[in-house]
């Protein structure tokens, strides 16, 4: 198919009128920003950091011959998303990258559970582990073939999908119906005892966890933790050659040839909003510029209502039930370049692109459990990169390029962001005898470092606000319909605090488009004396 014909070109700085106003280059302002665009708005992207990325962007900073993703790094979201699918981003210089295999996780026997992109493998080494456990998973990964990427697929969009449901309810019920149903509210605890005998299965399941912030008790967390590990036979968890940022310049160079701009080192102080309706928005340096059709925030939930909008134009009860809106715990993660690759005690980890450090299912809990009453995790559970092992280019051959993130209580740290990073250290050694010698530079990222390089990422919090239920689907980021729409006409949230939430999948920005381009157009305001106001 043929690419739409561009939009006009881009306003220049003299005339900073625009058809779509995004505020924020973040993976879902830029999705956002390209939809538009092709469908011929100008668009104007504000971006209040010196790049664009958000919380897609990679550098040099640990090792002038290393290249460190700074916030995300492995994408099966984006691999799978229709939305990142059918932008092309191949044909701007987007280049998937698969380490030979997925996902390990090594436990303290010297034994490992791997998801190998074969599925064949996957099952064959979960059936070492316990008899039976092998054809389990294939039962698990045919359920997920049957009504899997369908369901997927109506989750990224608006919530309830209401265009998808006849179908995906059809197929639900050819895929068992209740029982399906039943099994997507698991905690991932229970779903692992109810598919398999072995420690290997239920590892896998709810490691996936540690990628939000659901405990292995969390209602929902079983299902989180299936779409993770189907995704990932499926898809993979590929990573884009030569850094995160090569995703994020993909988007930018596709959204230029659709005649877009977006604008660094330009922040915006509020959005312009009169009878009821947005107008634009104001720069920090004090530009007003005029958005036509819509303006699109790709900004925390609470940075923009009180924030960027001021109270006076939304509801009392918005006012009321953002006092209740919860983020994810904050995290702090320690890169790495490293002289050679990781000493794994378990062999097999070596080959895998993404490890998780838990010990069971058992010490997950309790780790969880530390977080959720305010406790610093002596004994983290972890999630570690292989990023040379992915992406050979990553760094100088025979070495590697990783990191390694946790989370910590939401009451914030009363300890050093250097001694709990040892404290992860201490946790890849013990898996990986001889790691800390490997080591030639580090990077510690506490949570106020990863708010200052990305104040998007508050107190640390990757995913835009907690995944559990309570603030998921119609509850996200508080009750109602569970789409991008706010209280003022033209105003879309477009950020993960919107559904379907955290994840590099473009559809918060995807629908926040979609709904744009749906709404009817508005009148012009005018003056009392009926003139147009300008």
């Amino acid at each position: 198919m043929s690419p739409p014909p561009p939009a006009p070109p881009p306003p220049t700085h003299a005339d900073a009128d625009a058809d779509a106003v995004v505020i924020g280059a973040g993976p879902n302002g830029l999705v956002a920003a390209n939809l538009l665009a092709d469908a011929g708005w100008r668009v104007l992207v504000l971006e209040a950091a010196d790049e664009p990325g958000g919380a897609v962007r990679s550098d040099r900073g640990v090792h002038p011959e290393y290249v460190t993703d700074l916030f995300s790094s492995f994408y099966p979201l984006a691999a799978a998303s229709p939305v990142m699918r059918g932008l092309g981003l191949e044909r701007w210089g987007l280049d998937w990258r698969h380490a030979p295999a997925v996902l390990a996780h090594p436990l303290p026997d010297g034994r490992c559970a791997v998801l190998h992109h074969d599925p064949e493998r996957t099952a064959a080494g979960l059936e070492a582990f316990a008899p039976g456990d092998g054809d389990a998973y294939l039962r698990m990964l045919a359920r997920w073939d049957r009504v899997g990427e369908d369901l997927f697929d109506a989750l990224l969009g608006p919530f309830p999908p209401v265009r998808a449901l006849p179908g995906l309810l059809a197929r639900t019920r050819a895929a068992g119906g209740l029982r399906l149903l039943r099994t997507l509210t698991l905690p991932a605890r229970r779903l692992g005892e109810e598919e398999f005998t072995g420690p290997a299965g239920p590892a896998l399941l709810t490691g996936c966890g540690l990628h939000a912030d659901l405990f292995p008790e969390s209602p929902g967390s079983g299902a989180f933790g299936w779409l993770m590990v189907m995704l990932g036979q499926r898809h993979g968890w590929p990573v884009p050659a030569g850094g995160a940022g090569a995703l994020t310049s993909a988007l930018v160079r596709r959204l230029a040839d659709r005649g877009g701009e977006v604008r660094c080192a330009t922040p915006v102080s509020g959005v312009v909003v009169a009878r009821g309706r947005a107008l634009g928005v104001r720069t920090a340096g004090g530009e007003a510029v005029r958005a036509r059709r819509a303006v699109l925030a790709d900004v925390p939930a609470p940075a923009l209502y009180g924030g960027l909008v001021d109270w006076r134009h939304l509801p009392a009860r918005l006012r009321s039930d953002l006092r209740r809106f919860q983020w994810d715990y904050p995290t702090l993660k320690v890169d790495w370049a490293l002289a050679r690759p990781i000493p794994w005690a378990a062999e097999e980890a070596a080959a895998a692109g993404t490890v998780h450090l838990a010990d069971s299912v058992d010490h997950l809990t309790r780790y969880t459990a530390d977080l959720a009453t305010g406790a610093i995790p002596q004994d983290p559970c972890g999630v570690l990169g292989q990023m040379t092992t992915a992406d050979p280019g990553r760094s100088p051959a025979d070495t590697e390029a990783a990191w390694a993130y946790t989370h910590l209580p939401r009451d914030g740290s009363r300890e050093p962001g250097e001694r709990l990073a040892d404290r992860l250290e201490e946790a890849v050694e013990r898996r990986a005898p001889g790691f800390r010698a490997t080591i030639r530079d580090r990077r510690v990222l506490a949570p106020e470092d990863l708010q200052a390089l990305n104040p998007s990422l508050v107190r640390g919090a990757l995913n835009g606000g907690t995944a559990a239920v309570h603030q998921q689907l119609i509850f996200r980021p508080t009750p109602g319909l569970g789409r991008p729409e706010t209280p003022v006409a033209g105003l879309y949230l477009a950020s993960a605090s919107a559904h379907p939430g955290g994840g590099v999948h473009g559809a918060c920005g995807a629908n926040a488009a979609r709904a744009a381009l749906r709404a009817p157009r508005l009148p012009r305001l005018t003056h009392r004396d009926g003139r147009r106001r300008e």
